[in-house]
């Protein structure tokens, strides 16, 4: 395939030139990009073979790229955009306070809101705007696999719909609690595009005041979860499964409240992802009796 060699720095400035065959990924190794020629226009060499991408981490939202962590360098920025080729990059540096508000550096393109499918689910939402938990994607299909049609669930952070959508999708009838304005938006729309306005209420608002009724299985997917089981043990009844997030095991803590409350309960631990050094991200599986 025809190409031209250029400085791996100089590939983000040339992606829009007219002589660039955009159907094909350039390919950038060792400080050099080949960039696809277009039929009409010259090249001075060939695509060489492909090595498998070995570039810095970043998940594809839709058609922007996103990191976390550390800045990027020139050469990882130059290499991500040759490999997925998006719209725009984008670093997540944090989230701030109880409604998890992204902050975003644009580091190339454009950013704004996407379509992103999963496992066969539409998420609409904008990575700048609102939180999309993209890592946790074994856990997503876990708990869909779990639910059984005509259970009552409860997602007291539903976000933008990651969890309480194949929830529905799996039979549940959701209550779907949100307390950003914006991400309730966006779990609203999801709501429709996935068409399970039939099986989710949605509220805005502080979950451990719009909890009502008993559920069947309640997702408790905040770090904080573990502070919040007096309320939501209110909730439950013996067979309720609760699953509790939270930044290393929590068993014993759990173990307490759920005594406190007046019952008992078997509890499984499982590592969703890494969180930190030494630090795992954990759900605790909450069976009542």
């Amino acid at each position: 395939m025809r190409a031209r060699k250029v400085p791996a720095g100089a590939l983000v400035g040339l992606l829009d030139a007219e002589w660039v065959d955009r159907t094909r990924r350039p390919y950038v190794r060792d400080g050099t990009a080949w960039v696809p020629v277009r039929e009409g226009y010259a090249a001075d060499t060939d695509l060489p073979e492909r090595e498998g991408y070995r570039g810095r981490g970043y998940h594809l939202v839709g058609d922007i790229a996103v990191l976390h962590g550390d800045e990027p360098s020139e050469e990882e920025l130059t290499a991500i955009v040759g490999h997925c080729r998006p719209r725009g990059v984008v670093r997540v540096k944090g989230f701030s306070g109880a409604m998890r508000v992204p902050d975003v550096e644009v580091l190339y393109g454009t950013a704004g809101e996407v379509r992103h499918r999963e496992q066969g689910y539409t998420f609409i939402l904008d990575p700048c705007r609102v939180m999309f938990a993209q890592g946790n994607r074994t856990e997503k299909a876990r708990i869909a696999s779990l639910v059984r049609p005509g259970e009552r669930v409860a997602d007291m952070f539903a976000g933008i719909g990651y969890f309480s959508i194949p929830a529905a999708c799996s039979g549940a009838r959701v209550h779907a609690m949100e307390i950003n304005p914006t991400a309730f938006e966006y779990l609203q729309r999801n709501i429709m595009a996935n068409h399970v306005a039939d099986r989710v209420t949605a509220e805005v608002g502080d979950c451990r005041r719009l909890l009502a009724g008993v559920y069947d299985r309640v997702l408790m997917g905040h770090f904080d979860a573990p502070a919040m089981l007096a309320e939501v043990l209110a909730h439950v009844r013996s067979g309720s499964v609760l699953h509790v997030h939270s930044i290393g095991e929590q068993t014993c803590a759990i173990r307490e409240a759920v005594a406190d409350a007046g019952f008992s309960a078997a509890i499984t631990a499982r590592r969703v992802k890494k969180y930190g050094p030494h630090a795992w991200h954990m759900v605790q599986d909450v069976t009542i009796s």
